[in-house]
């Protein structure tokens, strides 16, 4: 079972800005949809963890 923990991070006014207006044009995604893929991405690149594989690919389904 997956659990969910919540996240506070500080991001760049700039790539705040993209995110919103690539969630502006993806309204099926959500804010934390984006970061989580973009997190397990980054993750599943640098690390051996097959998890964040598994995560990376069950934020692109939704």
């Amino acid at each position: 079972m997956n659990s969910n923990v919540s996240l506070l991070a500080e991001l760049p006014e700039s790539l705040h800005k993209a995110l919103k207006v690539y969630l502006d044009k993806n309204t099926d995604w959500d804010q934390d949809r984006a970061i989580a893929a973009a997190l397990s991405l980054f993750l599943m690149q640098n690390s051996q963890d097959a998890q964040a594989s598994r995560n990376y690919l069950d934020s692109l389904m939704g």
